[in-house]
């Protein structure tokens, strides 16, 4: 009876742990290493899904954003830029990713008066959908260029 309580026990923990390292993993900065997956079939499915809903109306179906991404439009605002190989979103760490997604661009960067067509999906995506759609936009990139922006989170490891 005192051993079996004491496995029920040390379950409990041990779930609790693998939970709070979960959760931990998906908040920006709470780990050094990468936070996107691209590897995680499950995650990246999820991704899919999410990024078909939310955001290929702007970036598009193949990632390919739209035209003239990098000029300012009429109202003075920058098109959403393309998220294959040809922009620049492999060129920004995982974190900064997240927060651009989450907060939008202008609190993620730190500007100030900084208009962007790019909402802020901080309560309307979970940080797991966040992650999940920026994990799914990865794993649509050449091995070179996923392999240039895990060296790039490496080296912005504090």
């Amino acid at each position: 009876m005192r051993r079996r309580r004491t496995l029920v026990i040390a379950g409990v923990v041990s779930a609790t742990v693998l939970t709070g390292l979960a959760v931990f993993r998906l908040v920006p900065g709470g780990d050094s290493g990468p936070l996107l997956r691209p590897d995680d079939t499950r995650l990246v499915a999820q991704g899919q899904k999410v990024y078909a809903a939310r955001c290929a109306a702007c970036h598009g179906q193949r990632l390919e954003g739209q035209p003239n991404w990098r000029s300012p439009g009429a109202d003075g605002r920058f098109p959403a830029p393309p998220h294959d190989a040809s922009g620049h979103t492999w060129h920004h760490t995982d974190d900064l990713l997240f927060r651009i997604t989450k907060f939008g661009v202008a609190k993620a960067a730190g500007l100030k008066d900084h208009e962007s067509s790019m909402p802020a999906f901080e309560g309307q995506l979970s940080d797991e959908e966040i992650v999940a759609v920026l994990s799914w936009i990865k794993a649509q990139w050449p091995p070179e260029i996923r392999a240039r922006h895990d060296r790039m989170n490496l080296e912005a490891r504090p």
